[in-house]
């Protein structure tokens, strides 16, 4: 018998898909990557949280798919913010659906507690997903199954109802419990790991829906750096750090050019149609945050074409183009 785990490497996650590998069940974590999940690598911590509990990690990827049919067109809404979780959930199951007969398993897992979030995992919010995803009776939520309508698995025997959880809540004593009995370590504090949740991210969103339409190549270009929408529309965004940096240069997008100078300082990006004072302008501000010490003219290169300026604007100068 074989189970796939939705998992996104949290310990509610964890904690399911162990209650069910407990039970004799071989259980293959799967990881859909719609895009939006954290500006930082996980899977480091996904492999180590699946090697502690015996679980088989894999992870599909949806971006396009996502952007397609949930990001921009969900049909229960946002949360908050550019959050349309109950869509996101749905298209999470439905696609680890279709991937079971060709993965072997008989049945979904799910993380999700009754009552922990109030507008998306109430029980009203649970029946959309599964009617959303057609995933009615294969769909096991181990942490509330008890407070659940039984499930095929449940129903058949495969798994004893008896042995998994009933917990209802924002009260996470049950799962620190659980983790202390499964010897559990590594495991994340409780936190938002979506960044559709997020209201400056999703105010990046919003802007750049509001210039251009949005594809999966543009994902990164919102997740990095500094992002400045300068007088005349251009986009510029411009590197916090050295892991910004590198990211930013390793991004091929069409839309874009890549500014970079001989000054210590940020890599920066700029909408490939910037007008010439939209240029300048990008050119003194990343000039601002470059490393003191240099005076006088200044040359950026441009995807190729040199612009020369003097560095006259400061880091506050930046602050009313920030998005």
């Amino acid at each position: 018998m074989k189970a796939i785990a939705l998992f996104s490497g949290g310990l509610d996650s964890t904690i399911a898909a162990k209650l069910i590998i407990d039970q004799g069940i071989e259980v293959i974590a799967c990881n859909i990557n719609t895009g939006f999940g954290s500006t930082k690598d996980r899977l480091a911590h996904m492999q180590n949280m699946c090697q502690q509990i015996g679980a088989e990690f894999r992870s599909v990827d949806i971006r396009d798919e996502y952007i397609r049919e949930v990001l921009f067109t969900p049909k229960y809404g946002y949360g908050k913010n550019f959050n349309p979780c109950i869509d996101c959930h749905a298209k999470m199951f439905e696609v680890a659906k279709r991937v079971m007969e060709e993965w072997g398993a008989s049945f979904l897992i799910s993380g999700e507690v009754l009552g922990q979030r109030p507008m998306s995992q109430n029980s009203d919010s649970l029946q959309k997903v599964l009617n959303l995803s057609n995933c009615e009776g294969l769909l096991l939520r181990p942490l509330s199954a008890k407070s659940l309508t039984p499930t095929i698995p449940e129903i058949e025997g495969w798994v004893d109802r008896e042995k998994l959880e009933n917990i209802n809540g924002r009260n996470r004593d049950r799962q620190m419990e659980l983790a202390v009995q499964f010897g559990l370590k590594d495991y994340e504090a409780p936190g938002g790991g979506c960044l559709l949740t997020d209201e400056n991210f999703s105010n990046k969103i919003r802007d750049f829906i509001a210039h251009d339409t949005f594809s999966v190549e543009d994902i990164p270009t919102i997740k990095y750096g500094r992002q400045l929408r300068l007088p005349e529309k251009a986009k510029l965004i411009i590197g916090r750090n050295a892991e910004d940096n590198e990211i930013l240069k390793g991004i091929e997008n069409e839309k874009y050019l890549h500014i970079t100078t001989d000054l210590v300082g940020p890599h920066a990006l700029i909408s490939r149609n910037a007008s010439e004072n939209d240029k300048l302008l990008a050119a003194k501000l990343i000039l601002a945050y470059c490393k003191a010490g240099f005076e006088g003219e200044q040359t950026l290169d441009f995807g190729g074409v040199s612009l020369t300026t003097v560095s006259d604007l400061s880091r506050n100068d930046a602050q009313k183009y920030m998005i």
